[in-house]
């Protein structure tokens, strides 16, 4: 499909119930982790979207040559993993992911024993990986790039002969991300030691246990925006947990300033309007949250919310450059944004004339197509380009937001 175009005409109060993926964050670290302890089958409740499917196609193949597509952390995850399991393996993906620099990561596993080399670009996948015994030791890495760098070294650390000593320079991006990490590895018996600026792991071995995949708080931001945008809503989202190990769950105080209450009921979370909360302008800081930057920028929009977000700088090198993406979508819709510093995206309350019809470029990147989509609800109309995208990580959304609107064809 190359255009979605979705209609909404408001039916007054609504009550419903979403379904969620499974958090494909815990889960392709599970499955890393579970095929290093040589327990796979022992996690539970897998999500079945295109990221965690490529990590589950890799590590069960017997093919030398894995192809991850788009899926940027298995490119990451698999590139560590490959390092250090016997054999030659050429590692790749799609266009955009040989786009997407990983000189850092592959520069840490060399200093560690790693033999990997470029296939083309230097700096870039393609790679080949020749892997062997780590000897490990001790590294400093950049931690303001990628916090799945990190993840990817702590996970195999373990494994090698000296285990690993991590010093993390500069202000380190996405932190809940690497305690997830660290907290996944210590449920299957590995520990740890992170005070904030040192990992330190030493040589160890996963142990099997039974885990179930917790469901994604990344993607109930989404519906986190449907209520902030159609207040007559009242949603419940299943399986989520309040001592979440997924930093996005900061998502429940991040949309309480934009009029949405949580309330923990039941195994998930109720989603509530509370309009009496709503700020007259926001300012955050997203370094430990970045996914949730396209979601919350939109909803801000749509409520007519100035804003300024700091702390997005890695959004460059996601699935596309979520900056630029973010600044040349919402002009379409009316909205003037700019980057006025390095990594902080700002909206002042400037208008421009909308585009019509508005329809949304997704630029290979599922996050466009789910934060933009809830904008419907103030704007009619609007259509959503590529809406296939989705699959990454959400493949039932489409099915799920039809609960609320209709599809034109």
């Amino acid at each position: 499909m190359k255009q979605l175009c979705i209609n909404y005409i408001n039916k007054g109060r609504l009550t419903a119930e979403v379904r969620l993926p499974a958090s494909k964050s815990i889960a392709n670290r599970a499955l890393v982790v579970a095929s290093l302890g040589g327990f796979a089958s022992s996690i539970k409740n897998l999500s079945d979207c295109d990221d965690t499917q490529a990590v589950i196609n890799a590590l069960s193949s017997q093919t030398h040559t894995p192809n991850v597509g788009a899926a940027g952390t298995a490119m990451r995850f698999l590139t560590a993993y490959y390092a250090q399991m016997p054999g030659i393996w050429d590692l790749s993906g799609s266009d955009r992911m040989h786009q997407r620099p990983i000189a850092i990561l592959v520069d840490a596993l060399r200093s560690l024993g790693a033999e990997i080399s470029y296939l083309q670009e230097e700096g870039y996948p393609p790679l080949r990986i020749v892997g062997k015994p780590l000897h490990g030791g001790e590294i400093a890495l950049n931690g303001g790039v990628s916090s799945q760098y990190i993840s990817a070294l702590l996970m195999i650390a373990p494994y090698m002969e000296q285990g690993l000593t991590l010093r993390l320079t500069d202000k380190v991006v996405s932190v809940p991300y690497i305690q997830m990490t660290l907290s996944l590895m210590r449920f299957f018996g590995v520990e740890s030691t992170f005070d904030g600026a040192t990992i330190r792991v030493a040589p160890q071995r996963y142990k099997a246990a039974s885990f179930v995949v917790e469901n994604d708080w990344s993607a109930a931001s989404y519906w986190y925006a449907v209520v902030a945008l159609r207040p007559d809503t009242t949603l419940f989202l299943p399986y989520l947990q309040e001592d979440s190990w997924q930093g996005d769950a900061h998502l429940v105080s991040l949309f309480e300033p934009l009029g949405v209450r949580t309330t923990f009921v039941n195994g998930g979370v109720e989603l509530s309007s509370s309009v009496e909360s709503v700020v007259s302008q926001y300012t955050c800081d997203l370094t430990s949250q970045p996914d949730l930057a396209q979601t919350l920028v939109v909803t801000c929009m749509m409520l007519g919310i100035p804003f300024t977000f700091s702390g997005l700088g890695n959004l460059k090198i996601k699935e596309t450059d979520r900056i630029a993406a973010l600044i040349t979508e919402s002009k379409k819709m009316g909205y003037v944004l700019r980057e006025v510093a390095e990594g902080v995206l700002q909206w002042n309350g400037e208008r421009c004339p909308v585009t019509q019809p508005i329809c949304i470029d997704t630029y290979e990147d599922h996050r466009m197509a789910m934060a933009f989509a809830p904008a419907v609800f103030k704007t009619g109309t609007i259509c959503i380009n590529n809406p296939q995208v989705v699959t990454k990580s959400y493949p039932q959304f489409w099915e799920e937001l039809s609960k609320f609107v209709t599809f034109v064809p």
